[in-house]
């Protein structure tokens, strides 16, 4: 595995509170540990060397769990917002510094149990700027939000959903650096409209996965995740 992820950790989680008025999402306990180690275990798995995490809201928090990677063999460096919030997709832009040319990119309330290393092959034999990985999820666990037609993207809008789209966004997306010179520095931005100006240029592919998403973004994904990790640890 050669790409660094970049995770997106720097949100306020409000939909959470008042669970993180005082602890940082990413470290909400799932089933005895704290989320961030849940994700870390999982790249470490999967062969993944360096991590990058954009931090804002109580970053040093988490960044003082975290530490340099060194628990899990791998590097850690922390990208913190500054006095003005640029949204998921100006985050990563500050980033870009510790990133190099090409990156993975996750949010940091999701789980997501799969091939790292095929998605990656994926990324780097299409040439194009950006891979987004979807999952057929026909509204089962939220709301569908691409139309994904013979192995490519044809559409993605998480406000204005439409009953072609029965494909999700999974969660887990690749991007070459030079992505970004098309935004000035200071502008605010989220990832999902740089996903949409990719479509626009023909230079997003997809990717279909078949493992289903986990996610801590809402009371009831921090519960359903916290159920997984139990029966999960459980099985063992």
């Amino acid at each position: 595995m050669i790409l660094p992820v970049a995770i997106l950790a720097g949100g306020l989680a409000t939909r959470l509170r008042p669970l993180t008025e005082r602890v940082p999402k990413a470290l909400i306990d799932v089933a005895g540990r704290p989320f961030i180690h849940r994700q870390l275990d999982l790249l470490q798995r999967n062969g993944i060397k360096r991590v990058v995490l954009c931090v804002g809201y109580l970053g040093e928090r988490i960044r003082a769990e975290v530490g340099d990677g060194g628990s899990w063999g791998m590097e850690v460096q922390y990208a913190f917002d500054g006095g003005k919030l640029l949204g998921t997709g100006g985050a990563l832009r500050n980033a870009l510094p510790l990133l190099g040319e090409r990156f993975f990119v996750l949010y940091g309330d999701s789980y997501l149990d799969c091939d790292y290393g095929a998605i990656e092959q994926a990324f780097l034999s299409s040439t194009r700027m950006g891979l987004m990985t979807v999952l057929n999820n026909n509204n089962r666990w939220d709301r569908s939000n691409v139309i994904f037609r013979d192995g490519r993207i044809v559409s993605y809008d998480k406000r204005s959903q439409v009953a072609e789209m029965h494909h999700i966004d999974y969660g887990l997306g690749a991007l070459q650096a030079r992505v970004f010179k098309a935004y000035p520095p200071d502008t605010v931005i989220d990832l999902a409209s740089i996903y949409q100006d990719l479509i626009a240029k023909g230079e997003l592919t997809g990717f279909e996965v078949a493992e289903r998403f986990y996610e801590i973004g809402s009371p009831d994904g921090l519960e359903e995740t916290r159920k997984y990790f139990m029966l999960k640890e459980r099985i063992r």
